[in-house]
């Protein structure tokens, strides 16, 4: 009797030591950093913008480090593949919602406008599907190097809106930072089109191969 109980718990201890690891360990902490830029967010006429352009930067900086020390340890888990893009997904759209909301975003032509988020969040939405499914069939559907330039541009976006609202800028007080977040802004949207696309594209071509 004794050894089964001990077998059984050794088993429960090994499941728990195989996902509770350094990358899901930072992975957890972004997404419990990301909450905190939120709460931030909503009191940002109370607070300025600062803090939560300080708290960005350090949840979004985590992004490439659990993954590195994922594979440089080799601790990649299931629900470390299921949390990270998770994580990444919530810090950028709900910071940009955030952000699209303000009232001096709107107003700023060429700045980051709801539908621009729409777009962005559904695009989201879409390759997470896809993904789940595939990955599902146990079919490999990494990201590319489309998504992660797309990642890159979003966190510059985010960047430059935090610090655009923050100064309180507009295109004829502040013309440079203006024209960094339209660029960015566009930029942003042109590589999130681009990079769903493609994805989709080989979303497509792998569920025909699992059909054939």
């Amino acid at each position: 009797m004794n050894s089964g109980s001990d077998s059984r718990a050794l088993q429960t201890s090994g499941e728990k030591l195989s996902w509770w690891n350094i990358p899901n360990t930072i992975t957890i902490a972004r997404i419990v950093l990301t909450i905190f830029l939120f709460v931030t967010l909503a009191f940002h006429r109370q607070l300025g913008y600062l803090p939560s352009l300080v708290l960005f930067v350090v949840a979004a900086g985590t992004d490439w480090l659990d993954g590195f020390l994922a594979r440089r340890l080799h601790q990649v888990t299931s629900i470390g593949r299921v949390l990270d893009p998770f994580a990444d997904k919530l810090i950028i759209c709900g910071t940009f919602v955030f952000l699209a909301a303000d009232p001096k975003m709107l107003n700023t032509p060429g700045g980051l406008h709801p539908w621009i988020v729409v777009v962005i969040i559904s695009r989201e939405l879409l390759i997470t599907g896809l993904r789940s499914f595939l990955e599902g069939q146990t079919v490999d559907f990494s990201a590319k190097w489309s998504g992660k330039f797309k990642m890159a541009f979003q966190c510059i976006l985010a960047i430059v809106a935090f610090l655009y609202l923050d100064r309180g800028a507009t295109p004829a007080k502040d013309p440079g930072l203006w024209t960094l977040l339209v660029i960015f802004t566009y930029g942003t949207l042109l590589l999130t089109v681009y990079s769903g696309a493609a994805y989709v594209i080989i979303g497509l071509r792998q569920i025909r191969r699992l059909e054939a």
